[in-house]
C-alpha cells in the first residue's frame, strides 16, 4: 500500500537537502575569459558577478566598445561555466533521493 507518512518524510528530507545545496551555490565559483585571457569575470553559483579582471593594456578610451564585448563575453562564459558547477553540486545533494527523470531541472527549483 501507499505510505503517506514515509513520502511526507522523504519530501521534507529533500526539501532540508535541496536548501543546504542551494546555500552552497554562493560558495561555488567559476570563471570565464575573453581576449585570450586579458578579461575574467567570476560568478557564483547564484549567478552573482563577483570580479571583473581587465589586462590594463586593453584600457583604451578609443575602443571602450571592444572592452565592453570582451567583458560580455568573459561573462558570459562564466556563467555557462558556474551553471555546469551548480547543476552537479545540485545533483550530488540529491542523489539517491529522487529518480533521475529525464527533462526535470532541478536547477529551475533554486532561481529565485
Amino acid at each position: 500500500m501507499f505510505d503517506m507518512a514515509g513520502m511526507m518524510g522523504k519530501v521534507k528530507e529533500l526539501q532540508s537537502k535541496m536548501e543546504e545545496a542551494q546555500s552552497k551555490l554562493g560558495d561555488i565559483t567559476a570563471e570565464g575569459e575573453s581576449g585570450a585571457g586579458m578579461v575574467k569575470v567570476t560568478v557564483n553559483g547564484k549567478k552573482e558577478l563577483q570580479s571583473v579582471v581587465i589586462e590594463p593594456e586593453l584600457i583604451n578610451k578609443d575602443e571602450i566598445e571592444i572592452l565592453q564585448d570582451l567583458i560580455v563575453a568573459a561573462a558570459n562564459k562564466a556563467l555557462e561555466n558556474v551553471e555546469v558547477k551548480s547543476k552537479a553540486e545540485l545533483q550530488n545533494a540529491t542523489s539517491g533521493m529522487m529518480p533521475n527523470i529525464p527533462g526535470m531541472d532541478l536547477g529551475s527549483m533554486f532561481n529565485k
